[in-house]
């Protein structure tokens, strides 16, 4: 396998805590995740017990049939391995690198619960995929029939393109709508490339494309080209926008200049990785460096944005969360990596407002948490201490609140779509039909935000239930 890059870590100015301590670390994690060799997969994979009742499995929400597929690694039979494990995953080599492990497969291993030490799934899932491009094994979409149903998805994140490939492969016609220039939605523009390298998504774009697979960009639905006319012009649609407005932050000066959403600063970032203008990053408007930045949030998308400041050169970093370490929502072992690269967490604190002069942010006032009664989900509630406040000194300030559902039966000018109180599609489990006939909703836009490997579950669920609707079909043409 090609030799990635080590991941360079850049400051400005003073030199950040711990920095120096953590850099042995740093390349211990890129030689680990960067050159994971034939020889470390095997021997991780050769650690599976193999256990009667695969809780890796079972925990997985794909149900990959990990114990096979480590079982072939370990004996060196790598293809087969990548066989076994694309039959259930439409993305391995995406999730091997971003699913949070920690919490699924690895969290639940029998080997982790006994003590020892995780069988390291992720990181030999990404090896044998990545090995498999490498090689040539994996294949470009070749259906043996072609038919004449078609298929329109609205949105070209995981869910969409996990519809995609199983419906193409099974022959029908599929066209996905994206509002974007390029597809894959958050893969693409939210998740930074040091966790996932787009060269890495935009090959599973090519290989659908290549693979008959139409991709109408920069279209936006509601706008470009209704609901109404998707469906005219398809026998089935699946909606699989995902969630993109933004929660956000009430208080004096929070629309002061330096207050910026998450979503734009992570795009602003990745739009600059693939080489495309971005003036509000070269003006400094949506770029950390040199700055001391504050992050407001406890998920993954606030682990990105601390993550991706400090690589940007950012003098200070740290991440404000209301609750403490153990009821943080993201994972651990983001967090663990944050600290690792110095950014500091402020825990049990919550934003009561902003300062600013001449509009421009220039500290965050802090309220002290304590936690108290659990609520009805069991977590403990954060309570407000009085009289704790202080004031937090900070040039750019990150929102990263979550992420909640456009209204788009409004957008859409589409009242009979039914959703939630939430504003998430109504959608059958399983099936994920909509209201509508013949429109299936999948990923974040039915769950609210959640995982990548949810919504490609949710895609290929969807895309099943279609190709059982179509399997009685008589009309088929021969593929050419």
């Amino acid at each position: 396998m090609a030799k990635q890059p080590m991941l360079k870590f850049v400051t400005v100015g003073k030199e950040m805590p711990e920095k120096r301590a953590a850099d042995q670390r740093k390349e211990d994690f890129a030689e680990i995740y960067g050159e994971y060799a034939r020889e470390k997969a095997a021997e991780q994979a050769g650690r599976c017990s193999q256990c009667g009742v695969p809780y890796c499995q079972s925990h997985c929400p794909l149900h990959n049939n990990i114990p096979d597929w480590l079982k072939l690694t370990a004996e060196g039979r790598l293809r087969e391995a990548y066989e076994v494990s694309q039959a259930t995953n439409t993305f391995p080599e995406i999730c091997g690198r971003i699913c949070p492990q920690d919490r699924l497969c690895e969290g639940n291993c029998v080997i982790e619960q006994s003590g020892h030490g995780t069988v390291t799934i992720g990181s030999v899932e990404k090896y044998i995929t990545d090995t498999a491009w490498d090689e040539g094994w994996v294949m470009p979409i070749a259906p043996s029939v072609e038919r004449p149903e078609s298929v329109g998805i609205i949105g070209g994140g995981p869910g969409g393109l996990a519809a995609a490939d199983m419906l193409r492969r099974a022959g029908l016609q599929v066209t996905i709508y994206d509002r974007y220039d390029r597809a894959g939605g958050l893969l693409t523009y939210g998740i930074p490339g040091f966790k996932l390298e787009k060269d890495v998504v935009m090959r599973r774009n090519k290989l659908l494309e290549d693979g008959g697979v139409k991709f109408e960009l920069n279209c936006d639905v509601g706008q470009d080209i209704t609901l109404a006319e998707i469906r005219e012009e398809h026998d089935f649609v699946i909606i699989a926008t995902g969630v993109y407005k933004s929660r956000d932050l009430p208080g004096p000066n929070a629309t002061a200049t330096g207050m910026v959403r998450a979503i734009d600063y992570l795009t602003a970032s990745n739009r600059k990785s693939f080489g495309d203008a971005v003036p509000e990053f070269d003006n400094g408007e949506l770029n950390a460096e040199g700055k001391r930045i504050v992050v407001i949030g406890g998920g993954d998308t606030a682990m990105d944005c601390v993550r991706t400041a400090t690589r940007q050169g950012a003098t200070s970093v740290k991440c404000l969360y209301r609750r403490d370490r153990a009821n943080m929502p993201g994972s651990q072992r983001e967090v663990q990596n944050a600290e690792e690269e110095g950014v500091e967490f402020v825990w049990l604190s919550a934003p009561k407002g902003f300062n600013a002069t001449n509009d421009v942010v220039d500290g965050v006032l802090v309220q002290k948490m304590r936690l108290g009664a659990p609520d009805v989900t069991g977590r403990q509630s954060p309570e407000v201490i009085e009289g704790a406040d202080y004031i937090e000194g900070a040039d750019m300030v990150i929102k990263a609140l979550g992420f909640e559902p456009e209204d788009l039966p409004t957008l859409w000018d589409t009242p009979e779509l039914s959703v939630t109180r939430w504003g998430t599609i109504k959608a059958k489990p399983m099936t994920h039909e909509t209201d509508l006939e013949n429109v299936f909703a999948v990923g974040d836009i039915v769950r609210g935000a959640s995982l990548v490997v949810w919504a490609i579950r949710d895609g290929r669920e969807a895309a099943e239930a279609i190709l059982e609707r179509v399997a009685a079909a008589p009309k088929t043409v021969a593929a050419e």
